[in-house]
């Protein structure tokens, strides 16, 4: 499986949290991650970013922030151009979604842990 270097927005060093699982995961399968969150420390080994520093190689955004915390991340999410965006339930976003494909940006209504799960990430 090729490496999809993939930005976990909203991760957390909360072991009982989804992003926490799905960044440990993705590593597990090979693929680089970068955290990005507004806590601080580390997960899977790798540290937890501020919405600050744009990544300009990114292939996939999982989103692990609710919806109506999204909008001020607006800007930082479609900036880094991934190609493409996992909408996790419960953060479900039919504007960030418009707004992502009208760049063509690709965005998915799925479960990041489950498409792991079953292989088709």
């Amino acid at each position: 499986m090729a490496d999809k270097k993939t930005l976990i927005l909203g991760a957390t060093p909360d072991a009982s949290r989804y992003a926490y699982l799905a960044a440990n995961r993705l590593k597990g399968h090979g693929h680089t991650i970068v955290n990005v969150g507004q806590k601080t420390g580390e997960v899977a080994g790798v540290p937890i970013e501020k919405p600050e520093t744009i990544h300009s190689d990114i292939d996939t955004i999982t989103l692990y922030v609710g919806t109506r915390n999204q909008e001020p991340l607006y800007d930082y999410i479609l900036s880094t151009h991934p190609k493409r965006i996992i909408f996790n339930p419960g953060t479900e976003n039919r504007e960030l979604q418009e707004m992502a494909n009208q760049r063509g940006i690709e965005t998915v209504y799925a479960c990041t842990l489950v498409m792991l799960s079953i292989g088709e990430y």
